[in-house]
């Protein structure tokens, strides 16, 4: 079962820096990220709860500094604070930082506890489309994984986790996930959480109809031995998120494939990865870098992110993963461009 994101933790701040010309404000360093916090409200070492951009705090006295910043309600949220990305006094502040002792609804909690639904927070959800993605008949079936890589600055220890193993670089497309599979013989498309009844103007089922997956899944799966297999990629195009790869039509690349066998459902390899799109004539997401064993730090990784996709708009960032397969997949995290962050809206 995929792990979910802890958008409120119990964290400890790994340093405080100072911000050139900034009196009343500092920078409190959390994991891989850092935060504007208060001039001396934290020292190295104390503990506070860390709200993770994306979080959407409820309308609460305790947050009430940040409505003028932060202050949203609409119709897929409703009403609360948004933390996101942005700069402060020109220093970039990735989430915000409290001290515990502001929550005694939490006390007893330790490091690293997620307090997400204590503190009633939720994350923060964009349509992912702007036409109809198509009617949902269920949840995602069984065997069909959530796609929802974890940002590495939120476990930084998923790099050492990779240090000197081989591994893959690609560019994080930005758009929505789509997953098609064949398992038992039933075809079948889905959003990141739901099962999508078929219909050439759904937008879950276009990678289907525009590379003839009808035909071709499930012939491939049972020419290659499989008792059924599943393709998770991300769906671009106009409409979808705001289109920054400037495409003409809809699109999908195609970053991860399960198959089952006679040992059960596993991830492919990297190179298996390439055979599958290979033969089924798909297009897999692009490959920035592979390696033979990864070393990375954080700076090198932060600024490797960073970059324009051909439209010449700021791409979303990158994914890192092992080159290995698994029930289970070994590493693999995404890295966000923060200029792309800075800009969202």
């Amino acid at each position: 079962m995929e792990k979910e994101r802890a958008l409120a933790s119990i964290q400890e701040a790994i340093d405080i820096i100072p911000i050139e010309g900034a009196d009343a404000i500092e920078l409190a360093v959390i994991k891989g990220w850092q935060c504007v916090v208060k001039k001396g409200e934290f020292h190295a070492g104390d503990a506070g709860v860390f709200f993770e951009v994306d979080s959407f705090l409820p309308v609460d006295e305790r947050y009430e500094f940040l409505r003028k910043s932060s202050y949203r309600d609409n119709e897929y949220n409703g009403e609360g604070f948004r933390i996101k990305t942005m700069r402060m006094r020109g220093a970039l502040s990735q989430g915000l930082f409290m001290p515990v002792a502001a929550f005694p609804e939490i006390a007893g909690a330790h490091a690293g506890d997620d307090v997400t639904g204590l503190l009633g927070v939720k994350k923060w959800m964009i349509p992912e489309f702007a036409t109809g993605g198509g009617i949902a008949i269920g949840d995602r079936p069984a065997g069909v994984r959530a796609s929802d890589e974890t940002r590495v600055q939120s476990d930084p220890s998923m790099m050492e986790a990779l240090a000197g193993k081989p591994y893959y670089i690609t560019t994080k497309m930005d758009g929505t996930s789509g997953t098609v599979y064949c398992l038992d013989g039933r075809l079948g498309a889905c959003s990141r959480n739901l099962d999508i009844a078929q219909g050439e103007d759904a937008l879950y089922w276009k990678p289907v109809f525009k590379y003839g997956l009808a035909d071709k899944l499930g012939r491939y799966a049972v020419d290659s031995g499989f008792g059924g297999i599943v393709l998770i990629g991300e769906i671009v195009g106009p409409g979808i998120q705001k289109n920054r790869l400037g495409l003409a039509e809809i699109d999908w690349y195609v970053f991860d494939a399960i198959v089952f066998d006679v040992a059960g459902g596993r991830y492919v390899t990297f190179d298996e990865l390439k055979t599958v799109t290979c033969a089924l004539d798909l297009k897999m997401v692009p490959v920035e870098e592979t390696g033979e064993a990864f070393n990375y730090t954080m700076a090198e990784l932060l600024e490797k992110a960073k970059g324009k996709y051909a439209s010449g708009k700021d791409k979303e960032g990158i994914v890192v993963r092992s080159a290995g397969g698994a029930a289970i997949k070994d590493v693999s995290f995404k890295v966000l461009n923060n200029e792309f962050l800075l800009k969202e809206e």
